[in-house]
């Protein structure tokens, strides 16, 4: 049945491809189109993350039809910055099939450094221009400066995200709320964008937006800089040396 959905774009979900996840490409689809989505991303987790995607997973995603059960289909991957100097974990046969990438922080991955370390590595992801969003910069294992990185995305064209899962109190990541606060505070006072992603690694989590809504209208944050209410300007943030969002 079709939810009253006041966002119908959910770009970060994972399917049973990422190794810890547990649907079907299909089954989240179809569950996407009963919920009343328009777009459905896949950003499955890149191939550093233990028991993720081969390289090869990438590169055959022409296979996948653009349109499933009557929605757009993307196809990204959410990549592991790797180091200090913002190295990727998917070389470029890979990065061309895409028509998205999110570069996030993970345990598994990265080890984590000072607040100046940590951001750096995140503003240097940035300059890879593959790159089109930062995945959950909310968790403070990784603690960041919330300034340098606003102001970096915005000089890159890049989206910081709003990660709705790491508002479930039972989610890992450490001290989301207060973190998620202060980074649209930050957003707010320079004017940009951000994009709410589910993180939904099973179909009913898919456009899970209600936690991340009620934090938006308790901070009063401008309607004009979340994306996924505005689907032509979010074409313009994704894929910025090709356009294959029609």
């Amino acid at each position: 049945m079709t939810e009253n959905l006041k966002y119908k774009i959910d770009l970060h979900t994972h399917t049973s491809a990422s190794g810890h996840a547990y649907c079907s490409l299909k089954e989240m689809a179809k569950t996407a189109a009963e919920k009343g989505l328009e777009w459905l991303g896949f950003a499955e987790h890149a191939p550093a993350m233990p028991g993720s995607c081969h390289p090869l997973y990438f590169i055959n995603y022409h296979v996948i039809p653009d349109h499933l059960y009557g929605i757009r289909i993307l196809k990204g991957a959410e990549l592991n910055v790797l180091d200090f100097q913002g190295s990727i974990d998917l070389e470029m046969r890979g990065l061309l099939q895409l028509d998205f990438a999110i570069a996030s922080l993970h345990t598994r991955c990265f080890k984590s450094g000072t607040r100046t370390e940590n951001t750096d590595a995140l503003l240097h992801a940035m300059e890879n221009p593959f790159v089109n969003i930062i995945g959950h910069p909310d968790d403070s294992r990784y603690p960041l400066d919330y300034e340098r990185l606003v102001k970096g995305a915005l000089a890159n064209g890049v989206l910081l995200e709003l990660n709705a899962s790491s508002l479930d109190p039972e989610n890992a990541r450490k001290n989301g709320p207060e973190n998620d606060r202060l980074l649209l505070k930050t957003c707010e006072k320079y004017g940009a964008p951000i994009l709410l992603g589910s993180d939904a690694h099973f179909d009913d989590m898919i456009g899970n937006f209600g936690t991340a809504c009620s934090l938006l209208e308790e901070l009063e944050f401008p309607e004009a800089l979340v994306m996924n209410g505005q689907p032509e300007k979010l074409k313009t943030y994704l894929n910025r040396w090709r356009n294959k969002t029609e």
